[in-house]
């Protein structure tokens, strides 16, 4: 377990809100690697939690937002919402070809 003093790899603070939501999830994941694979030193370990911390209150938000549009979206025209559960398409399954 060797441990170098260097800072995760990766955007920092402000271009994590320019990221989409995918990257932002692949970035978490990476700085998630990192901290396991115990290559940070203690200054990287942190500066990569905090990085972390951002990215997941940034996708929070948007999940948040993207379930507000949703609501919005199926708000029926009474006003009241009209939620109706998310059907899945079915799963192909391979075996019966």
């Amino acid at each position: 377990m060797a441990e170098r003093n260097e800072r995760p790899d990766g955007p920092q603070a402000g271009e994590a809100a320019t990221m989409d939501f995918a990257a932002t999830v692949e970035r978490l994941e990476q700085l998630v690697e990192r901290l396991e694979s115990g290559e940070l030193s203690l200054e990287g370990s942190l500066s990569a939690f905090e990085e972390g911390v951002r990215l997941t209150r940034d996708a929070q938000r948007r999940l948040d937002e993207a379930e507000l549009k949703v609501r919005t979206l199926t708000e029926g025209p009474d006003g009241g919402v009209e939620l109706e559960p998310f059907a899945a398409p079915p799963a192909e399954d391979d075996g019966e070809r």
